[in-house]
This record gives C-alpha cells, sequence and structure tokens, in this order.
C-alpha cells in the first residue's frame, strides 16, 4: 500500500470543492456524498490528485462519537461539566471577563488561538482581544511553529514567505536543500514535487539526526547531532567560499552585510565542523557543490532546524547560504521554510500574535495603529501594545502579575506546548477557562465553559498556504444543531461586553474587514475577494489592487527591505541550551508520524489512523538499547530535568546512536512535552522543543524489569 494513501472508494464523489483539515499543503479535495465522503481534487497544484492517510479520513472527524453539540459548564471548582445553554455559557464568560478585569485591569484576561483557524477567525479574534476585551495578553501556537523561519525571514529579506514562489517550482530545480523536514511523513503529497525535480537529475539533500522516510529518499543525507544545524551551514558557506560557488554579482548588486559573514565563518573549516555536528567532511563538501552546480537550487527549512532556542540564528545561516549562492535571485530559487500548521502562514499575518495588527503590521507602529483603528472604528490609543509570547503567556497564567482567565481557540497545549506538566498547573491556577473546540480535548476538560464550535467542512472562510497562496475553504455540509461558528461567538461576546464597532459573523463580511485592515501592510490582501479566489484557483499576497495580479514570487526583482537589498547578518552556534551529561547522557528530539497531526485531538479520534499509530514510542539505535539492556517493544523510562514518560522502544538503525526520538502526538504519561525544553529564542520566542538531554532506562514495575 502507498504510504501516501489509504484505500480509495471506488465512486467518484459530487460534492463541494475545498480544501483539506490538516497541514499547510492544504490539498484540494471534494467533499459530499452520503455518507459523507472525500476525493482529491486534480486542480490544486499542491497535491494534483494526491491525499495523505490523514486527508483520506478527514470526513470521520465530522461524526466522530465525542464530537461536542452542546455547551458544557462547571458550576463551581471541583464540579463536573455538565451541559448548559448557549444564554447560559455565554452569560457566565461575560459576567467572568467583567468581574475579574474590574478587579484586576484588561490584561487580566487573556485570549490564546491556533495556526489552524481560517484566516477570518485569526482577524476576529485578534480584533475581539484588543478591542472587545483590550488585552495585550493574546498569542496563538502559531508560535511553536515557524516563529524563528519568520523573525529570520523578516531580519533577512523585509517579508516572512513560507515558500519563495510556487509550489511547482520544486519539481524545476536542480537540487534541494532541506533541513529538519520530514514531508514524506508530515505532508506525503508535497514528496511527488520532489520527486518529479530527482526524475528530472535534480539531487535531493536531507539534512536530519534520523534517517527518515524523506532522508532515505534523498541523494545525499546529513545525519548532524541535533541542535547543531547552525554549524552545519556556517560550514557549508565556509566550503562556498573556498571553492569559488559565491555569486559575486548578486552579492554585490542585491545583498549588503556580506563582509562580516564571511569573517565571521572563517572559524566554521570542515574539520571543525566534522567534530562539531558529526557530518563528515566529504558529505560537507558534496552538498555544496551539489547546491554550487545547479542553475537553480533551493535550501528549505522545518521545525528540525527552527525549533531550538537560537533558532532565528539558524534559520539565518541557512539563509546567508542560499544568498551567498544567489540562490534568491533566480527563478525556483531561493530560501524558503515548510510551514505546519494548516494556516500556518495566515494565522500570524492578521493578529493573533502578540507584536502584531493585521496585514502583518506591527502593534507598536503608530502608522499602524493609525490605519487599523481607523477599520475598526475606534480611537488608536485603545489598542494595547504588545504582549507576551505564546509560552510566556501560557507560563505567566493564574500568577500575580498574569492572566486570571483565558479564552481559547483551536489549541491543546496540554499537549502541545513545553514542560507541559507544568502547562497544566498553570491552567488548573486560572480562575477560569473557556474553550471553544469540537471535542473535548485535554485542554478543554480542565476548562469552566466549552463552547461546541464548527469543524473545517461545516464553515467556509479563507486560508493561506505554505506558497502563500490565498485559497478559500467552502462550507459543505450543515453542522450538529446546536453548534456555532467562533465567528458567531465571538460576534456575540463582542456585544454582550458592548464592544465598539461592527461585529460580523457571516465570514465573507469579516474578510472583506480584513482586506481593507490589511491593505498597505507587509501581507497585503486588499486585492483579493473570494471571487478572485473561486476565479483563479488562488492569489498569491501581497495583492494590494483588484487589478494586481497577485505576487507569486516576491524576491525576484527586489526585497522588501527599505534599501531592495537582502541582509546578511553574522550568527554565531553556541551550543544547545541543554546538553548531555552524566545524569542526562542521551538527546531527546520530538516529531511527527504519518497517521497523526500535532496534538493528535483530531487524528486520535480516528480508528484507521490510530491502528496504524496506536501509541506513542522511543526510537533508539540497537547499539544504544543494547548498553541500556532493552529489548525491542520492552517499555522505557525516558526523563529529563523536568519530567518523565514511559513508551515502549522501537529499535531501528536510522538514528545516531545518542539520539532517541519520541513523536508528540499523545496525551496522559506518554506525553513527549513532557520532556521538552521550555528555552526560548530571543528573537522568536520558540521553545526549545528539538532537543534537551534525556535518561533512558528499561521501566520497571513493582521491582521487575517490564
Amino acid at each position: 500500500m502507498s504510504p501516501e494513501r489509504l484505500p480509495r472508494a471506488p465512486a467518484t464523489v459530487a460534492g463541494t470543492p475545498t480544501h483539506c483539515p490538516y497541514c499547510a499543503l492544504q490539498c484540494g479535495m471534494t467533499v459530499g456524498g452520503s455518507p459523507v465522503r472525500v476525493e482529491p481534487r486534480t486542480d490544486v497544484p499542491a497535491n494534483r490528485g494526491g491525499l495523505c492517510q490523514k486527508g483520506w479520513t478527514a470526513a470521520e472527524l465530522l461524526t466522530v462519537p465525542d464530537r461536542l453539540t452542546t455547551p458544557l459548564m462547571r458550576a463551581h471548582l471541583g464540579a463536573p461539566l455538565e451541559p448548559c445553554t448557549w444564554e447560559e455559557a455565554l452569560e457566565r464568560i461575560t459576567a467572568e471577563i467583567t468581574r475579574l478585569q474590574e478587579r484586576h485591569g484588561p490584561d487580566a484576561v487573556g485570549v490564546f488561538g491556533g495556526g489552524g483557524l481560517t484566516n477570518e477567525k485569526a482577524y476576529q479574534l485578534g480584533k475581539f482581544a484588543r478591542i472587545a476585551l483590550r488585552t495585550s495578553q493574546i498569542d496563538y501556537n502559531g508560535r511553536f511553529c515557524m516563529s524563528s523561519a519568520a523573525a529570520a525571514l523578516n531580519r533577512a529579506f523585509g517579508l516572512d514567505r513560507g515558500l519563495p514562489g510556487p509550489i511547482t517550482d520544486l519539481a524545476r530545480a536542480d537540487a534541494i536543500l532541506l533541513a529538519g523536514g520530514n514531508p514524506a511523513e508530515t505532508m506525503p503529497p508535497f514528496m511527488r514535487h520532489l520527486t518529479q525535480m530527482r526524475e528530472r537529475g535534480g539531487a535531493l539533500i536531507v539534512v536530519d539526526p534520523r534517517r527518515t522516510a524523506t532522508a532515505r529518499q534523498a541523494d545525499l543525507h546529513l545525519q548532524p547531532s541535533p541542535g547543531t544545524d547552525l554549524a552545519l551551514a556556517n560550514g557549508l558557506l565556509h566550503v562556498a567560499i573556498e571553492e569559488g560557488f559565491l555569486d559575486e554579482a548578486f552579492i554585490a548588486e542585491r545583498t549588503s552585510g556580506f563582509e562580516a559573514v564571511r569573517v565571521s565563518v572563517n572559524a566554521y573549516w570542515p574539520e571543525r565542523v566534522e567534530r562539531i555536528t558529526g557530518v563528515p567532511v566529504p558529505h560537507q563538501r558534496e552538498a555544496v557543490r551539489l547546491l554550487g552546480r545547479g542553475a537553480r537550487a533551493l535550501i528549505l527549512t522545518a521545525r528540525g532546524a527552527e525549533q531550538h532556542a537560537h533558532g532565528t540564528d539558524t534559520v539565518t545561516a541557512f539563509i546567508n547560504l542560499a544568498l551567498a549562492l544567489g540562490l534568491p535571485g533566480r527563478e525556483g530559487g531561493g530560501y524558503g521554510c515548510l510551514t505546519g500548521q494548516g494556516n500556518g502562514q495566515g494565522g500570524r499575518e492578521h493578529g493573533q500574535k502578540a507584536d502584531q495588527l493585521p496585514g502583518y503590521r506591527r502593534i507598536d507602529d503608530p502608522a499602524a495603529r493609525a490605519h487599523v483603528a481607523a477599520v475598526w472604528g475606534v480611537d488608536p490609543g485603545i489598542i494595547p501594545g504588545p504582549g507576551r509570547s505564546a509560552f510566556e503567556l501560557l507560563e505567566a497564567l493564574g500568577t500575580e502579575h498574569g492572566p486570571k482567565a483565558l479564552l481559547l481557540f483551536g489549541s491543546n497545549p496540554v499537549v502541545s506546548a513545553p514542560r507541559s506538566r507544568r502547562i497544566e498547573e498553570r491552567l488548573n491556577s486560572l480562575e477560569f477557562l473557556a474553550v471553544s473546540d469540537f471535542v473535548l480535548s485535554e485542554t478543554a476538560r480542565r476548562a469552566d465553559v466549552v463552547l461546541p464550535t464548527t469543524q473545517w467542512a461545516e464553515e467556509s472562510g479563507t486560508l493561506t498556504n505554505l506558497e502563500g497562496r490565498v485559497l478559500r475553504r467552502r462550507r459543505a455540509v450543515d453542522p450538529p444543531p446546536g453548534v456555532r461558528s467562533d465567528l458567531q461567538i465571538l460576534a456575540e461576546l463582542a456585544g454582550r461586553l458592548g464592544a465598539p464597532g461592527t461585529w460580523s459573523a457571516d465570514p465573507a463580511e469579516v474578510f472583506d474587514e480584513l482586506r481593507a485592515a490589511s491593505a498597505g501592510g507587509p501581507a497585503d490582501y486588499s486585492g483579493i475577494t473570494y471571487e478572485r479566489i473561486d476565479a483563479e484557483g488562488g492569489v498569491f499576497w501581497p495583492c494590494p489592487s483588484p487589478d494586481h495580479p497577485g505576487t507569486p514570487r516576491p524576491f525576484l526583482e527586489r526585497f522588501h527591505t527599505p534599501d531592495g537589498r537582502a541582509r546578511f547578518v553574522p550568527v554565531d552556534y553556541g551550543g544547545v541550551a541543554e546538553r548531555i551529561d552524566a545524569d542526562y547522557p542521551v538527546y531527546l528530539t520530538t516529531g511527527r508520524v504519518l497517521a497523526h497531526y500535532q496534538s493528535g485531538a483530531q487524528t486520535r479520534r480516528i480508528a484507521p489512523l490510530v491502528e496504524r499509530a496506536p501509541e506513542p514510542f522511543a526510537e533508539m539505535h540497537p547499539d544504544l538499547a543494547a548498553r541500556l539492556g532493552v529489548r525491542e517493544g520492552a517499555l522505557v523510562r525516558v526523563s529529563s530535568r523536568r519530567g518523565s514518560v514511559v513508551v515502549r522502544a522501537c529499535l531501528v538503525e536510522t538514528i545516531r546512536h545518542d539520539t532517541v526520538f519520541i513523536p508528540f502526538h499523545w496525551a496522559g504519561e506518554g506525553r513527549a512535552n513532557l520532556l521538552t525544553n521550555p528555552a526560548l529564542d530571543p528573537l522568536s520566542r520558540m521553545p526549545e522543543f528539538k532537543v534537551c538531554a534525556v535518561r533512558v532506562e528499561p521501566y520497571e514495575r513493582n521491582g521487575a524489569a517490564q
């Protein structure tokens, strides 16, 4: 059976064209029939008729047995969640917000969003926080996804766009280096573009501590020690300079700051880089030659390179390499990053992040505040300033100077946040927690009020995929009776709180307001309409007017910096935040598996996916297992300085001897994020999910090894 999909239904689905509810590839699918089924669309470039296991089973999400269809409320601390009316639930939320803000001020209430929300919902959530609640305390789980790449892109190019061009450019590349990504499992239809590239004679280079399903298809696999990607990228640039692969004309005409970077990478000669990373010198040289000899080449990063306390600098090092080779100056070349969550790109452009306003504007920019305030019909002075980043917001919950209440939409931080036991404690310390979700997730179970919300196929809106292409999600089925959309919930709460301005529950009306609010900003959607998206199959932003064609390749002629030049930035490798030692002698890295998605709140409810991946595991090399006395399938305890998990050992020869891998999709005592380190990147505020020090030992119960 193909790893890309489950067996398909024999009949063709006649229904509504829309997009998958999972990753940022946003594969096109048709939804319809009775019972509801999905079929892949062939008119969407991202997937062109392909779906992964998750996409093929997406219709089952609509009828999961524990689907919420009525609000739930807890009468008091310790009481069970019980069904209530919408009036009771909304009145309780309004009363708690009012009580706590009167006592402690506007920042007593926080808001936490999600990278899977549509653009309309992300926009309305940010607006609600700023002018209905007037709180600065809003951020979202996308901070845990692509924030390091976003910070590096803004620093180097002046604009944060996931891919530098349409996804179809990949197939025409002569070489692609992918650092820290495993799309063969995380977004399988993406692989067809890499396969087409290799069939044309192009080369795929994969950087990963594990020999993943993607790395097994590579022409060259670089297998560094976890957390050393920055040193490797600097070393590759050193080799590029030494072997004469620089594009001197591009550097002179379209960049600034190269000489400082040239000096800084003098310290990263190949032999030293091999000692730091474990990547042999010949492999370093071969990678540079593959990239440097091609007319078109791409460097892509993903979470493995980005989810570090130095993630922004790591991405910057790869951008420096791309710039030195002149890749961003060529159609089909450049630097890009693989966005993870379904609307990870659009979700951070329109106001969910603590420091941003719609259109990717800075919230501390007076001109940006004035523009958005005019659209909202308020005085700019009432818009609060920047708040805490995602982990810092969660860490502050219930503390003396932190929020006393939290409204949460589209996220499950009990599973997805680092040091998750601590996050549980913080959520439990709140005076009030309200969650909007379609099931009772691990986070929703701790709420005082739970609001049942619509799912992907039951709502309309737009999403922005990893290319920067704005797509339409279309309502294909009716939601169950008693379920409301997040737009309805936010509009109703805004009215009850006496918020100024207009508050629509109609996605088309909200999108028109978003267009006006984004006009003139870096992420300008003002020329994009639902009608254009339908007619053109999606529109690339920025698109500042109805007659503008959109911008599929934003960096070909100039960069979005004041002088139009890309900026080289010197970066230095300082090591991981937590090194291995005698007590914790093994590195842990985390990630995803083919059958599951993010915190697993969706996929752990789909029987075929659970059958394929029923429980968490610790992947380790047989040599490491032999030293520890661990057998295949035996239970092991993996402990860090923050907690421990008990999972089964999975022995593979495709991982480094000093590293174990645990996927992060499961809840309970198998949560990988019980172990992870919340050390934060100073710019992006990304936690160091991808590497920490752990101890692995056979699990003993009642004195006997299991």
